[in-house]
């Protein structure tokens, strides 16, 4: 088991609930895939350096979970196709 973290960006026009869906939504794949959360920080609305499909702000979340090797390319996967996640980066903790 490795430990990775994860950075993602939420769209911020939809709903506080549909935010908390997605979150959920990955850290429930985390555990489906043999993984263990370890922490989540939800950063909020923050503003971008520059602006990311004509918005100026996103929604930040971070979490650090510790899962096998070929999960983050699984969750990074499922992250490209959801529409409302913005940008994703994944790195292996040392």
């Amino acid at each position: 088991m490795n430990k990775y973290q994860l950075l993602f960006i939420i769209d911020n026009d939809i709903e506080d609930e549909a935010k908390d869906a997605i979150i959920d939504k990955f850290s429930n794949l985390v555990a489906e895939l043999g993984g263990t959360v370890g922490m989540l920080d939800k950063w909020g609305t923050r503003k971008y350096a520059y602006p990311i499909n004509f918005k100026n702000e996103g929604y930040y979340v971070l979490m650090q979970f510790e899962a096998a090797p070929g999960v983050p390319a699984e969750i990074d996967r499922q992250m490209r196709i959801n529409d409302n996640i913005v940008r994703q980066l994944i790195t292996k903790l040392a």
